[in-house]
């Protein structure tokens, strides 16, 4: 190390090398000629002279975080934040390092400060709202998907993400107007027609939901999403033998796709086709051993069928699986993002 520093300090110009300027300044040349374990050492020597000069806190912070070494990284950019506190990107860096160990919360609120700082910077809106999502807080995630769509009213993948955010927060009187907005600026879009048909069906417009499903499936026949909801439709209007190409095709698109799968299974039952119902239903279950659902269906199956034991097995499995994993069946809740 210390034959790096002295390689180092034979590089600076005479008259910089004890300054904290000027070795921040060499570091910089070394970083940028690739010469990273000099340009290491001439920030560590600036931070020795001077512990609160920001442009080396903030470099080498910076350093360590390309590197991964976030261990390193983190007291620097702070206490970089704390030299120069109107630092968008320092604010930025350390919500990143905290995200990237699963710290939320504390992601976010560094966040918070970094969009303070620039209340129009669009990615991280963007970022924000999903980290909000992800955290249930689905009102400021909504809050943040719209000033995102407001800043830039002709990115589609903005509208989606506030119709998710809308549509998680519980407003879906926001979700369906933002829909309608995508669909009238992008009517060669599969997703926004998929959108706007889906919540067209949450307000009983079936009819017309199911057209805006159909076109959707059209533009993209490999978009999983429409198929789903519109055998789901025809399920639920009694019209179980119409919908099973529908959902066997999402679930051609989506092998995992258990929503569509139980759907599925709900359709052979009413249709009395119990053996393939049965099949369907176990490979279900191979795919997503935590839901209850399959298990309730196979319940309701063998009792048809007068396996009284097996019916009776299969509801205990269900209701163990319910207590066990109630958020599967559950709506999530939305919560307040909490104080410090």
């Amino acid at each position: 190390m210390l034959a790096l520093a002295i390689v180092a300090l034979l590089a600076l110009s005479p008259g910089t090398a004890q300054t904290p300027a000027g070795l921040s300044d060499a570091a910089q040349k070394m970083a940028a000629a690739q010469r990273i374990p000099e340009a290491e050492q001439l920030w560590k020597q600036a931070l020795t002279l001077s512990p609160n000069y920001f442009p080396s806190l903030f470099n080498l912070g910076y350093l360590y975080f390309k590197q991964n070494n976030l261990a390193s990284a983190e007291p620097l950019l702070i206490q970089a934040a704390r030299a120069a506190p109107t630092d968008f990107n320092t604010h930025y860096l350390l919500g990143a390092i905290d995200s990237q160990q699963s710290r939320r919360e504390e992601a976010l609120r560094w966040w918070r400060e970094a969009l303070a700082l620039q209340p129009a910077n669009l990615k991280l809106l963007q970022v924000m709202s999903v980290e909000y999502s992800k955290g249930r807080y689905f009102r400021e995630a909504a809050d943040l998907a719209r000033r995102a769509l407001n800043a830039k009213p002709d990115d589609a993948n903005l509208h989606f993400l506030a119709i998710k955010a809308y549509q998680d927060a519980g407003d879906s009187a926001a979700a369906f107007e933002i829909a309608t907005r995508a669909v009238k600026r992008f009517p060669e879009s599969a997703r926004a027609n998929f959108e706007y048909g889906f919540h067209l069906q949450k307000q009983g417009n079936i009819a017309e939901a199911l057209s805006y499903l159909k076109k959707s499936m059209a533009l993209d026949p490999a978009y999983e999403e429409p198929y789903f909801f519109y055998g789901d439709l025809l399920v639920s209007e009694g019209l179980s033998e119409e919908a099973i190409p529908y959902l066997r095709n999402a679930i051609r698109d989506r092998n995992d796709y258990v929503a569509a799968r139980v759907t599925l299974s709900r359709a052979l039952m009413n249709l009395e086709k119990w053996q393939e119902a049965i099949e369907e239903l176990q490979q279900t279950i191979a795919l997503d051993t935590k839901h209850p659902q399959p298990h309730l269906l196979l319940s309701q199956i063998f009792f048809r069928m007068g396996d009284e034991a097996q019916a009776r097995e299969e509801k205990q499995i269900s209701l163990r699986l319910r207590r066990e994993n109630p958020e599967v069946l559950e709506a999530v809740q939305s919560r307040p993002f909490p104080a410090h």
